[in-house]
């Protein structure tokens, strides 16, 4: 067989040999790049929401213990009764909350605190009395299985 004369193209083209390698790490790192950003997202929407979550639920619970003191300290007993959780209306009737209401010492004022995550969900309020003096208190609530909203569920020191 004779050789093939110059300007003869071959069958196939050879395939290319420099830059294989970059090529492969540049897409390595790209699609690690992807990964990174997709997976960081979700870690960061799921710590968005949990703060968002927590916010609201003290939001909530700040609003519902400022009701119920709001109405003490005004002496509208029959609207803080209503406040009250189902367990503490069965424990104790709206006649004998409001006389012992009324016959402890009057709020002046008050400021309600985070809301705690603890066995209970709980809220310390700091009050002061108008013969005086000034202390805290913990706010026991329980959420309404039927309307979602939190309840007074006790008061105490």
């Amino acid at each position: 067989m004779v050789p093939a004369g110059p300007g003869v193209l071959p069958p196939f083209a050879a395939p290319p040999t420099e830059g294989r390698t970059a090529r492969l790490w540049w897409g390595l790192g790209a699609a690690a790049l992807a990964v990174t950003l997709c997976c960081g997202g979700g870690a960061v929407a799921f710590v968005g929401m949990a703060v968002s979550g927590t916010q609201a639920l003290n939001e909530q619970a700040t609003a519902v213990v400022g009701d119920y003191f709001d109405a003490v300290t005004d002496g509208d007993y029959d609207r803080a009764y209503r406040l009250l959780c189902e367990r503490e209306q069965d424990r104790e009737s709206m006649l004998r909350f409001r006389t012992r209401l009324a016959t402890e010492p009057k709020l002046t004022n008050y400021q309600v605190g985070d809301l705690e995550f603890t066995d209970e969900l709980e809220v310390p309020v700091d009050v002061t009395y108008e013969a005086g003096g000034s202390g805290r208190v913990w706010v026991s609530l329980a959420q309404n299985t039927g309307t979602g909203e939190f309840e007074v569920c006790g008061v105490g020191a």
